[in-house]
């Protein structure tokens, strides 16, 4: 796929969605970072479900910390991999108090080194709490990516190299939020909407299908 094309789907993408937005419900860095962690192997609806009751509670590193690992399972137990991910939260929260005065560092190094936190959802953190040009690749993206042949690669590591390079400055930051919107509501995965989409005259998937 050529620049110009790329262009083009990104600026049909920002005219359909100028104001992307994560589907997890946050209202704090913490609260975010607890949210994306808690979204590993799960589906947005079910992590917002859990922390609409979680939050109220305890929304700070210092609160969770005192609700304990059962006190948090208690919580988040309709989610997938809910014992570990509790483990997770509560080794968070104490680096964070530790080493962090509580509050969620905006750096990379310091994000990846925190329990259950990779690449990915330190990249999201940057990204939807502090507004840095990086791009979280998840099942989404990697499937838009490859599927139109807009960023090809064989991993996620691949891809999100791939789209860092061909993505121009001005769409960085809010790339990640389209892709991951498209590939969840139009590219998606068994049957992709091709004839509702608003790309595919530009998408350069060869078994195209109609609605």
């Amino acid at each position: 796929m050529n620049n110009q094309k790329r262009v083009e789907i990104l600026t049909r993408l920002r005219e359909q969605n100028p104001h992307p937005q994560t589907e997890l419900e946050w209202r704090s860095p913490f609260e975010l970072l607890i949210s994306v962690l808690l979204s590993a192997q799960a589906t947005d609806v079910s992590v917002n479900k859990a922390t609409a009751k979680l939050y109220p509670v305890a929304n700070t590193p210092q609160a969770i910390l005192d609700l304990g690992v059962e006190g948090v399972k208690e919580y988040i137990k309709t989610i997938g991999l809910f014992n570990s991910k509790a483990e997770n939260v509560i080794k968070t929260c104490r680096i964070l108090i530790e080493k962090h005065n509580g509050e969620v560092p905006e750096d990379r190094a310091a994000l990846e080194a925190l329990p259950g936190v990779g690449r990915k959802t330190a990249n999201v953190v940057l990204n939807t709490a502090f507004g840095w040009p990086t791009i979280a690749v998840d099942t989404h993206i990697f499937r838009v990516s490859n599927r139109t042949k807009f960023a090809m690669g064989k991993n996620v590591d691949e891809v999100e190299q791939k789209l860092l390079k061909v993505v121009p400055k001005e769409f960085k930051v809010d790339v990640h939020h389209w892709l991951i919107l498209h590939g969840r509501y139009t590219c998606v995965a068994r049957k992709p909407r091709c004839g509702s989409c608003i790309i595919e005259d530009l998408c350069e998937f060869k078994e195209k299908l109609s609605d």
